[in-house]
Protein backbone atom coordinates (compact mmCIF):
# COMPACT_ATOMS: atom_id res chain seq x y z
CA UNK A 1 0.00 0.00 0.00
CA UNK A 2 1.41 3.35 -0.81
CA UNK A 3 2.33 6.04 1.82
CA UNK A 4 1.39 9.28 1.05
CA UNK A 5 3.88 12.55 1.33
CA UNK A 6 2.02 15.46 2.70
CA UNK A 7 3.16 19.16 2.92
CA UNK A 8 3.56 20.37 6.30
CA UNK A 9 0.59 22.15 8.72
CA UNK A 10 1.37 26.08 7.30
CA UNK A 11 1.47 28.57 10.14
CA UNK A 12 -1.72 30.83 10.67
CA UNK A 13 0.18 33.49 9.08
CA UNK A 14 0.74 31.42 5.56
CA UNK A 15 -1.92 30.56 3.07
CA UNK A 16 0.01 28.56 0.58
CA UNK A 17 3.65 27.61 -0.29
CA UNK A 18 5.64 26.51 -3.49
CA UNK A 19 7.32 23.47 -4.00
CA UNK A 20 10.84 24.27 -4.31
CA UNK A 21 12.57 21.53 -5.35
CA UNK A 22 12.59 17.37 -4.97
CA UNK A 23 15.38 15.73 -3.79
CA UNK A 24 14.67 12.57 -5.50
CA UNK A 25 13.11 11.24 -8.27
CA UNK A 26 10.17 8.44 -8.69
CA UNK A 27 12.00 5.34 -8.65
CA UNK A 28 14.51 6.26 -6.19
CA UNK A 29 14.79 4.42 -2.94
CA UNK A 30 14.31 6.58 0.63
CA UNK A 31 14.90 6.02 4.21
CA UNK A 32 12.85 7.07 6.76
CA UNK A 33 13.07 10.72 7.54
CA UNK A 34 15.14 11.52 4.73
CA UNK A 35 14.54 14.94 2.85
CA UNK A 36 12.56 14.25 -0.06
CA UNK A 37 11.14 17.48 -0.95
CA UNK A 38 11.15 21.59 0.04
CA UNK A 39 8.05 23.87 0.61
CA UNK A 40 8.63 27.47 0.12
CA UNK A 41 6.81 29.63 1.30
CA UNK A 42 6.70 33.95 2.05
CA UNK A 43 8.42 33.43 5.14
CA UNK A 44 10.80 30.27 5.33
CA UNK A 45 11.80 27.03 3.72
CA UNK A 46 9.88 23.47 5.30
CA UNK A 47 11.66 20.88 4.82
CA UNK A 48 9.40 17.56 3.99
CA UNK A 49 10.84 14.17 5.35
CA UNK A 50 9.84 10.51 4.23
CA UNK A 51 7.07 9.05 6.43
CA UNK A 52 8.35 5.77 6.00
CA UNK A 53 11.38 3.47 3.91
CA UNK A 54 10.45 2.78 0.67
CA UNK A 55 10.76 3.80 -3.10
CA UNK A 56 9.35 7.21 -4.10
CA UNK A 57 6.59 5.64 -6.99
CA UNK A 58 4.66 9.14 -7.66
CA UNK A 59 5.41 13.15 -7.49
CA UNK A 60 1.84 14.97 -7.31
CA UNK A 61 3.17 18.46 -7.39
CA UNK A 62 5.68 19.18 -9.84
CA UNK A 63 8.48 21.59 -8.59
CA UNK A 64 6.82 25.02 -8.99
CA UNK A 65 3.56 24.23 -8.23
CA UNK A 66 1.84 25.94 -5.48
CA UNK A 67 0.26 23.35 -2.49
CA UNK A 68 -2.06 23.92 0.51
CA UNK A 69 -1.06 23.00 4.07
CA UNK A 70 -1.54 19.09 4.29
CA UNK A 71 -1.74 19.03 0.37
CA UNK A 72 -0.48 15.08 -1.28
CA UNK A 73 2.85 15.80 -2.28
CA UNK A 74 3.91 12.54 -3.61
CA UNK A 75 3.33 8.67 -3.07
CA UNK A 76 5.68 6.00 -1.62
CA UNK A 77 5.75 2.77 -2.65
CA UNK A 78 6.11 -0.07 -0.04
CA UNK A 79 7.55 -2.53 -2.18
CA UNK A 80 11.14 -0.55 -2.78
CA UNK A 81 13.49 -0.49 -5.86
CA UNK A 82 11.86 -4.14 -7.56
CA UNK A 83 8.77 -2.51 -8.20
CA UNK A 84 10.12 0.49 -9.14
CA UNK A 85 13.03 -1.11 -11.31
CA UNK A 86 10.31 -3.40 -12.87
CA UNK A 87 7.54 -0.50 -13.82
CA UNK A 88 11.06 1.28 -15.44
CA UNK A 89 11.91 -1.97 -17.67
CA UNK A 90 8.21 -2.30 -18.72
CA UNK A 91 8.29 1.59 -19.67
CA UNK A 92 11.41 0.48 -21.88
CA UNK A 93 10.03 -2.09 -23.31
CA UNK A 94 6.81 0.05 -24.76
CA UNK A 95 9.08 2.70 -25.13
CA UNK A 96 11.28 0.26 -27.66
CA UNK A 97 8.16 -1.07 -29.16
CA UNK A 98 6.86 2.27 -30.02
CA UNK A 99 10.55 3.37 -31.06
CA UNK A 100 11.51 3.42 -34.75
CA UNK A 101 14.33 1.46 -35.62
CA UNK A 102 17.29 4.54 -36.08
CA UNK A 103 20.63 4.43 -34.15
CA UNK A 104 20.02 8.47 -34.29
CA UNK A 105 16.76 7.94 -31.78
CA UNK A 106 18.64 5.24 -29.20
CA UNK A 107 21.93 7.58 -29.07
CA UNK A 108 19.77 11.31 -28.42
CA UNK A 109 19.03 10.64 -24.92
CA UNK A 110 22.23 9.18 -24.22
CA UNK A 111 23.64 12.82 -25.33
CA UNK A 112 21.23 15.69 -24.08
CA UNK A 113 19.63 14.37 -21.05
CA UNK A 114 16.08 16.12 -20.30
CA UNK A 115 15.83 19.93 -20.41
CA UNK A 116 14.55 22.11 -16.74
CA UNK A 117 13.86 25.63 -17.23
CA UNK A 118 15.90 27.21 -14.12
CA UNK A 119 13.54 29.80 -12.44
CA UNK A 120 13.92 32.67 -10.21
CA UNK A 121 12.78 31.86 -6.59
CA UNK A 122 8.96 32.37 -5.40
CA UNK A 123 9.38 35.98 -3.70
CA UNK A 124 7.32 37.27 -0.57
CA UNK A 125 4.89 39.74 -1.04
CA UNK A 126 6.65 42.55 -0.10
CA UNK A 127 9.38 42.42 -2.67
CA UNK A 128 8.35 42.98 -6.62
CA UNK A 129 11.23 42.17 -8.29
CA UNK A 130 15.35 41.41 -8.20
CA UNK A 131 18.15 41.47 -9.87
CA UNK A 132 20.74 39.03 -11.33
CA UNK A 133 23.84 39.25 -9.22
CA UNK A 134 25.97 36.94 -9.86
CA UNK A 135 26.19 33.67 -12.51
CA UNK A 136 28.63 31.62 -10.69
CA UNK A 137 28.07 28.67 -13.21
CA UNK A 138 29.40 29.87 -17.36
CA UNK A 139 26.82 27.67 -20.17
CA UNK A 140 28.60 24.39 -20.25
CA UNK A 141 29.90 23.95 -17.00
CA UNK A 142 29.92 21.01 -15.09
CA UNK A 143 27.42 21.19 -11.63
CA UNK A 144 25.96 19.30 -9.52
CA UNK A 145 22.44 19.14 -8.06
CA UNK A 146 21.61 22.00 -5.55
CA UNK A 147 24.96 23.83 -6.56
CA UNK A 148 24.53 27.55 -6.69
CA UNK A 149 23.97 28.71 -10.25
CA UNK A 150 23.42 32.66 -9.34
CA UNK A 151 22.28 35.04 -6.94
CA UNK A 152 19.36 36.94 -7.41
CA UNK A 153 19.40 40.27 -5.18
CA UNK A 154 16.27 41.94 -3.91
CA UNK A 155 16.29 44.96 -2.04
CA UNK A 156 16.34 43.05 0.97
CA UNK A 157 18.05 39.66 0.82
CA UNK A 158 20.24 37.73 -1.52
CA UNK A 159 18.54 34.64 -3.19
CA UNK A 160 20.27 31.39 -4.35
CA UNK A 161 19.44 29.73 -7.17
CA UNK A 162 20.51 25.72 -7.24
CA UNK A 163 20.83 23.55 -9.91
CA UNK A 164 17.83 20.83 -10.40
CA UNK A 165 20.04 17.97 -10.93
CA UNK A 166 23.67 16.95 -12.13
CA UNK A 167 24.30 18.77 -15.51
CA UNK A 168 25.26 22.10 -16.90
CA UNK A 169 23.54 25.48 -18.42
CA UNK A 170 22.42 25.30 -21.74
CA UNK A 171 21.68 28.62 -22.00
CA UNK A 172 21.60 31.55 -20.04
CA UNK A 173 18.39 33.94 -20.82
CA UNK A 174 18.70 36.66 -18.19
CA UNK A 175 22.25 38.04 -17.80
CA UNK A 176 23.53 39.56 -14.92
CA UNK A 177 22.22 42.87 -14.29
CA UNK A 178 18.70 42.00 -15.65
CA UNK A 179 15.67 42.94 -13.57
CA UNK A 180 13.11 39.76 -12.98
CA UNK A 181 10.22 39.07 -11.67
CA UNK A 182 9.45 36.03 -9.30
CA UNK A 183 9.44 32.66 -10.58
CA UNK A 184 10.84 34.35 -14.26
CA UNK A 185 13.31 31.66 -16.09
CA UNK A 186 16.92 32.35 -15.93
CA UNK A 187 18.47 29.44 -18.13
CA UNK A 188 17.77 26.60 -19.75
CA UNK A 189 19.40 23.60 -18.03
CA UNK A 190 20.24 20.09 -19.41
CA UNK A 191 20.48 16.90 -16.95
CA UNK A 192 22.91 14.32 -16.93
CA UNK A 193 26.58 14.71 -18.75
CA UNK A 194 27.95 18.65 -19.05
CA UNK A 195 29.54 17.51 -22.55
CA UNK A 196 26.78 15.68 -23.87
CA UNK A 197 24.34 18.22 -25.51
CA UNK A 198 27.69 20.42 -26.09
CA UNK A 199 29.79 17.20 -28.21
CA UNK A 200 25.98 16.70 -30.34
CA UNK A 201 26.10 20.42 -31.18
CA UNK A 202 29.66 20.46 -31.87
CA UNK A 203 29.11 17.60 -34.69
CA UNK A 204 26.49 19.32 -36.39
CA UNK A 205 28.00 22.63 -36.58
CA UNK A 206 31.53 23.17 -35.76
CA UNK A 207 31.51 27.06 -35.25
CA UNK A 208 29.03 26.48 -31.98
CA UNK A 209 29.76 25.32 -28.89
CA UNK A 210 27.78 24.98 -25.39
CA UNK A 211 29.88 27.37 -24.15
CA UNK A 212 28.87 30.17 -26.90
CA UNK A 213 26.35 31.37 -24.79
CA UNK A 214 23.09 33.84 -26.25
CA UNK A 215 24.38 37.37 -26.71
CA UNK A 216 28.10 37.19 -27.94
CA UNK A 217 29.42 39.25 -29.97
CA UNK A 218 32.68 38.52 -32.13
CA UNK A 219 34.71 41.81 -32.22
CA UNK A 220 37.80 41.25 -35.18
CA UNK A 221 39.14 37.75 -34.19
CA UNK A 222 37.96 37.65 -30.67
CA UNK A 223 34.23 36.30 -29.34
CA UNK A 224 33.42 38.18 -26.06
CA UNK A 225 30.73 36.78 -23.62
CA UNK A 226 27.92 39.87 -22.66
CA UNK A 227 29.12 40.14 -19.41
CA UNK A 228 32.34 40.76 -20.63
CA UNK A 229 31.54 43.09 -23.07
CA UNK A 230 29.79 45.41 -20.73
CA UNK A 231 33.12 45.00 -18.98
CA UNK A 232 35.12 46.10 -21.99
CA UNK A 233 32.91 49.03 -23.03
CA UNK A 234 33.33 50.75 -18.79
CA UNK A 235 36.42 50.59 -19.01
CA UNK A 236 37.36 51.00 -22.85
CA UNK A 237 38.97 48.16 -23.38
CA UNK A 238 41.61 47.00 -26.28
CA UNK A 239 40.25 44.02 -27.19
CA UNK A 240 42.98 42.33 -29.25
CA UNK A 241 44.99 42.60 -25.86
CA UNK A 242 42.91 40.52 -23.82
CA UNK A 243 43.23 36.60 -24.02
CA UNK A 244 39.90 35.02 -23.88
CA UNK A 245 40.26 31.37 -21.52
CA UNK A 246 36.59 30.32 -22.69
CA UNK A 247 35.78 27.45 -25.46
CA UNK A 248 37.55 28.25 -28.23
CA UNK A 249 39.05 31.83 -27.16
CA UNK A 250 36.16 33.33 -25.92
CA UNK A 251 36.16 35.91 -23.95
CA UNK A 252 34.94 35.63 -20.43
CA UNK A 253 34.17 38.16 -17.51
CA UNK A 254 36.98 36.74 -15.13
CA UNK A 255 39.35 37.75 -18.44
CA UNK A 256 38.18 41.22 -18.62
CA UNK A 257 38.48 41.29 -14.50
CA UNK A 258 41.81 40.42 -14.62
CA UNK A 259 42.74 42.54 -17.55
CA UNK A 260 41.45 45.65 -15.68
CA UNK A 261 43.23 44.93 -12.67
CA UNK A 262 46.82 44.16 -14.61
CA UNK A 263 46.40 47.39 -16.84
CA UNK A 264 47.11 45.42 -19.95
CA UNK A 265 44.66 46.50 -22.23
CA UNK A 266 44.64 50.03 -22.19
CA UNK A 267 43.82 51.56 -25.83
CA UNK A 268 47.03 53.41 -26.88
CA UNK A 269 46.85 56.72 -27.91
CA UNK A 270 45.66 57.48 -31.28
CA UNK A 271 44.76 53.62 -31.48
CA UNK A 272 41.67 52.96 -33.71
CA UNK A 273 39.13 51.69 -31.68
CA UNK A 274 38.64 47.67 -32.38
CA UNK A 275 34.79 47.80 -32.34
CA UNK A 276 33.32 51.44 -33.70
CA UNK A 277 29.46 50.34 -32.88
CA UNK A 278 30.62 49.41 -29.04
CA UNK A 279 32.49 52.51 -28.38
CA UNK A 280 29.50 54.63 -29.41
CA UNK A 281 27.22 52.70 -27.24
CA UNK A 282 30.36 52.15 -24.12
CA UNK A 283 29.16 54.77 -21.72
CA UNK A 284 32.07 58.03 -21.54
CA UNK A 285 34.75 57.54 -19.28
CA UNK A 286 37.32 60.12 -19.56
CA UNK A 287 40.89 60.20 -19.70
CA UNK A 288 43.71 61.78 -17.23
CA UNK A 289 42.91 63.35 -13.83
CA UNK A 290 39.03 63.30 -13.93
CA UNK A 291 38.10 59.86 -14.43
CA UNK A 292 34.09 59.44 -13.67
CA UNK A 293 32.32 56.41 -13.23
CA UNK A 294 28.56 55.80 -13.33
CA UNK A 295 27.39 52.56 -11.57
CA UNK A 296 23.08 51.69 -10.93
CA UNK A 297 22.11 52.35 -7.57
CA UNK A 298 21.30 48.27 -5.62
CA UNK A 299 17.91 47.60 -4.97
CA UNK A 300 18.77 47.63 -1.17
CA UNK A 301 20.63 51.12 -1.52
CA UNK A 302 17.38 52.25 -3.06
CA UNK A 303 14.79 50.44 -0.47
CA UNK A 304 17.52 52.06 1.99
CA UNK A 305 17.09 55.42 0.79
CA UNK A 306 13.25 55.59 0.17
CA UNK A 307 13.08 54.16 4.08
CA UNK A 308 15.55 57.28 5.45
CA UNK A 309 13.16 59.67 3.44
CA UNK A 310 10.20 58.17 4.25
CA UNK A 311 10.90 58.30 8.08
CA UNK A 312 11.99 61.66 8.18
CA UNK A 313 8.85 62.93 5.78
CA UNK A 314 6.47 60.92 8.16
CA UNK A 315 7.58 61.22 11.63
CA UNK A 316 8.35 63.85 14.15
CA UNK A 317 11.51 62.91 15.22
CA UNK A 318 13.31 64.72 17.63
CA UNK A 319 17.18 63.46 19.08
CA UNK A 320 18.22 63.98 22.49
CA UNK A 321 21.89 63.19 24.03
CA UNK A 322 23.37 61.95 27.01
CA UNK A 323 26.99 60.35 27.41
CA UNK A 324 28.26 57.52 29.57
CA UNK A 325 31.30 56.37 31.40
CA UNK A 326 32.42 53.36 29.73
CA UNK A 327 34.82 52.52 32.75
CA UNK A 328 32.90 49.81 35.08
CA UNK A 329 31.88 47.85 31.52
CA UNK A 330 35.46 47.92 30.40
CA UNK A 331 37.02 46.95 33.59
CA UNK A 332 34.43 43.85 33.74
CA UNK A 333 35.54 43.22 30.02
CA UNK A 334 39.23 42.90 31.00
CA UNK A 335 38.57 41.34 34.12
CA UNK A 336 36.25 38.31 32.46
CA UNK A 337 37.09 38.24 28.48
CA UNK A 338 39.47 35.27 28.19
CA UNK A 339 37.11 33.37 31.04
CA UNK A 340 34.01 33.97 28.82
CA UNK A 341 35.69 33.43 25.77
CA UNK A 342 36.72 29.94 26.80
CA UNK A 343 33.45 29.20 28.44
CA UNK A 344 31.07 30.14 25.43
CA UNK A 345 33.19 30.26 22.45
CA UNK A 346 32.84 34.16 21.69
CA UNK A 347 34.42 37.36 22.66
CA UNK A 348 32.92 39.55 25.51
CA UNK A 349 32.14 42.94 23.43
CA UNK A 350 30.30 46.06 24.40
CA UNK A 351 26.78 45.64 22.29
CA UNK A 352 25.77 42.46 24.95
CA UNK A 353 25.50 45.01 28.04
CA UNK A 354 23.58 47.58 25.16
CA UNK A 355 21.43 44.94 24.54
CA UNK A 356 20.82 44.11 27.84
CA UNK A 357 20.39 48.01 29.39
CA UNK A 358 18.09 48.13 26.47
CA UNK A 359 15.89 45.62 27.22
CA UNK A 360 15.18 46.53 30.90
CA UNK A 361 14.82 50.21 30.12
CA UNK A 362 12.04 49.15 27.45
CA UNK A 363 10.26 47.17 29.76
CA UNK A 364 9.99 50.31 31.80
CA UNK A 365 8.89 52.92 29.08
CA UNK A 366 7.03 50.77 26.89
CA UNK A 367 5.95 54.19 24.91
CA UNK A 368 9.48 53.52 23.64
CA UNK A 369 8.99 49.67 22.80
CA UNK A 370 5.65 50.43 20.26
CA UNK A 371 5.33 50.73 17.06
CA UNK A 372 2.32 52.54 15.35
CA UNK A 373 0.14 51.57 12.85
CA UNK A 374 -2.24 54.38 10.83
CA UNK A 375 -3.90 55.40 14.33
CA UNK A 376 -3.73 52.83 16.27
CA UNK A 377 -0.19 52.97 18.68
CA UNK A 378 0.86 48.96 18.97
CA UNK A 379 2.33 48.13 22.35
CA UNK A 380 4.65 45.34 22.36
CA UNK A 381 4.95 42.26 25.16
CA UNK A 382 8.45 41.42 24.26
CA UNK A 383 11.50 43.12 23.23
CA UNK A 384 12.72 42.66 20.08
CA UNK A 385 15.85 44.51 18.95
CA UNK A 386 17.24 44.68 15.51
CA UNK A 387 21.22 45.50 15.66
CA UNK A 388 22.22 47.28 12.59
CA UNK A 389 24.99 46.00 10.34
CA UNK A 390 27.15 47.56 7.46
CA UNK A 391 27.80 45.39 4.65
CA UNK A 392 29.12 46.32 0.68
CA UNK A 393 25.44 46.18 -0.12
CA UNK A 394 24.46 48.51 2.17
CA UNK A 395 23.11 48.80 5.79
CA UNK A 396 20.66 45.52 6.66
CA UNK A 397 19.05 45.30 10.49
CA UNK A 398 18.65 41.55 11.77
CA UNK A 399 16.41 41.19 14.56
CA UNK A 400 17.17 39.66 18.48
CA UNK A 401 14.41 38.13 19.29
CA UNK A 402 13.29 38.13 22.95
CA UNK A 403 16.09 39.93 24.13
CA UNK A 404 15.00 39.68 27.97
CA UNK A 405 15.49 36.23 28.60
CA UNK A 406 19.21 36.26 26.32
CA UNK A 407 21.97 35.79 28.32
CA UNK A 408 24.73 38.27 27.50
CA UNK A 409 26.33 35.44 25.47
CA UNK A 410 23.41 34.29 23.52
CA UNK A 411 23.69 38.19 22.36
CA UNK A 412 27.03 38.46 21.38
CA UNK A 413 26.88 34.78 19.41
CA UNK A 414 23.91 36.17 18.06
CA UNK A 415 25.47 39.58 16.63
CA UNK A 416 28.51 36.92 15.44
CA UNK A 417 26.44 35.24 13.54
CA UNK A 418 24.24 38.26 11.78
CA UNK A 419 27.22 39.72 10.59
CA UNK A 420 28.83 37.24 9.06
CA UNK A 421 25.28 35.97 7.14
CA UNK A 422 24.82 39.76 6.40
CA UNK A 423 28.22 40.11 4.86
CA UNK A 424 27.59 36.76 2.41
CA UNK A 425 24.15 37.91 1.83
CA UNK A 426 22.61 34.56 3.73
CA UNK A 427 20.29 36.74 5.80
CA UNK A 428 16.40 35.57 5.73
CA UNK A 429 13.80 38.03 4.97
CA UNK A 430 12.06 37.15 8.43
CA UNK A 431 15.22 37.77 10.31
CA UNK A 432 15.23 41.32 9.65
CA UNK A 433 11.40 42.16 10.32
CA UNK A 434 9.26 42.47 13.26
CA UNK A 435 11.86 44.60 15.70
CA UNK A 436 10.54 46.58 18.21
CA UNK A 437 13.65 48.58 19.02
CA UNK A 438 16.77 49.45 17.27
CA UNK A 439 20.40 49.84 18.03
CA UNK A 440 22.78 50.90 15.42
CA UNK A 441 26.57 51.13 16.44
CA UNK A 442 28.94 54.51 14.68
CA UNK A 443 31.69 54.10 17.17
CA UNK A 444 33.71 51.36 15.38
CA UNK A 445 33.83 53.60 12.12
CA UNK A 446 35.16 56.56 14.42
CA UNK A 447 31.80 58.78 14.86
CA UNK A 448 32.19 60.24 17.67
CA UNK A 449 28.25 62.02 17.39
CA UNK A 450 25.62 61.41 15.26
CA UNK A 451 21.71 61.53 14.92
CA UNK A 452 20.36 58.49 14.04
CA UNK A 453 17.63 57.95 11.39
CA UNK A 454 14.43 55.87 13.01
CA UNK A 455 13.60 52.53 11.74
CA UNK A 456 9.63 52.68 10.65
CA UNK A 457 7.69 51.48 12.13
CA UNK A 458 9.10 51.60 15.19
CA UNK A 459 9.33 54.73 17.16
CA UNK A 460 12.53 54.86 18.74
CA UNK A 461 16.47 54.18 18.10
CA UNK A 462 19.72 54.43 20.13
CA UNK A 463 22.75 55.07 18.49
CA UNK A 464 26.06 53.90 20.17
CA UNK A 465 29.64 56.11 19.60
CA UNK A 466 33.18 56.21 19.81
CA UNK A 467 35.02 55.34 23.08
CA UNK A 468 36.88 58.12 24.16
CA UNK A 469 39.09 59.37 26.92
CA UNK A 470 37.97 62.83 28.39
CA UNK A 471 38.85 65.16 31.42
CA UNK A 472 35.87 64.35 33.75
CA UNK A 473 34.94 66.32 37.00
CA UNK A 474 34.41 62.89 39.24
CA UNK A 475 33.43 64.12 43.27
CA UNK A 476 35.35 67.58 43.16
CA UNK A 477 37.90 66.51 41.37
CA UNK A 478 39.29 66.19 37.41
CA UNK A 479 39.79 62.74 35.87
CA UNK A 480 40.51 61.12 32.71
CA UNK A 481 37.75 58.94 31.83
CA UNK A 482 36.14 56.59 28.95
CA UNK A 483 33.41 58.54 27.34
CA UNK A 484 30.63 58.07 25.10
CA UNK A 485 27.67 59.69 23.85
CA UNK A 486 24.50 58.24 23.46
CA UNK A 487 21.99 59.33 20.98
CA UNK A 488 18.24 58.30 21.59
CA UNK A 489 16.08 59.44 17.86
CA UNK A 490 12.27 59.15 18.97
CA UNK A 491 9.17 59.66 17.41
CA UNK A 492 7.47 62.65 19.42
CA UNK A 493 3.72 62.28 18.22
CA UNK A 494 4.21 58.47 20.43
CA UNK A 495 6.84 59.74 22.85
CA UNK A 496 7.08 62.51 25.10
CA UNK A 497 10.65 64.33 25.88
CA UNK A 498 10.49 63.46 29.64
CA UNK A 499 10.53 59.49 28.41
CA UNK A 500 12.83 59.96 26.07
CA UNK A 501 15.19 61.54 28.46
CA UNK A 502 14.54 59.39 31.33
CA UNK A 503 14.84 56.37 29.11
CA UNK A 504 17.82 57.45 28.25
CA UNK A 505 18.87 58.22 31.65
CA UNK A 506 18.00 54.43 32.64
CA UNK A 507 20.68 52.99 29.80
CA UNK A 508 23.28 55.36 31.35
CA UNK A 509 22.90 54.41 34.69
CA UNK A 510 22.70 50.65 33.83
CA UNK A 511 25.80 50.38 31.99
CA UNK A 512 27.72 52.91 34.98
CA UNK A 513 26.60 50.21 37.38
CA UNK A 514 26.22 46.63 35.66
CA UNK A 515 25.66 45.11 38.55
CA UNK A 516 21.91 46.63 38.33
CA UNK A 517 21.44 44.25 35.15
CA UNK A 518 21.91 41.21 37.36
CA UNK A 519 19.79 43.22 40.82
CA UNK A 520 17.02 43.84 38.59
CA UNK A 521 17.22 47.37 39.98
Amino acid sequence: MATEIKAPTFPESVAEGSVAAWHKKPGDSVERDELIVEIETDKVVLEVVAPEAGTLSEVLAEEGDTVQSEQVLGKIGAGAAKGGEQKSDKGNEKADAKAEPKSEAKAAPAAGGQRHEVKAPTFPESIQEGTVATWHKKVGEAVKRDEVLADIETDKVVLEVVAPADGAIAEIKAEEGSQVESEAVLAIFTEGAAGGAADTAADKTPAASADDGAGDEKVGDKILAPAARKLVAEHDLDVSKIDGTGKGGRILKEDVQRAVQAGTAKKSAGAPAAAPKQAAAAAPVVEGERPEKRVPMSRLRQTIAKRLVQAQQTAAMLTTYNEVDMGAVMELRAQYKDTFQKAHDVKLGFMGFFVKAASEALKRFPDVNASIDGTDIVYHGYQDIGVAVSTDRGLVVPVLRDTDSMKIADVEKGIVDFGKRARDGKLGIDEMQGGTFTITNGGIFGSLMSTPILNPPQTAILGMHKIQERPMAVNGKVEIRPMMYLALSYDHRMIDGKDAVQFLVTIKELLEDPARLLLDI
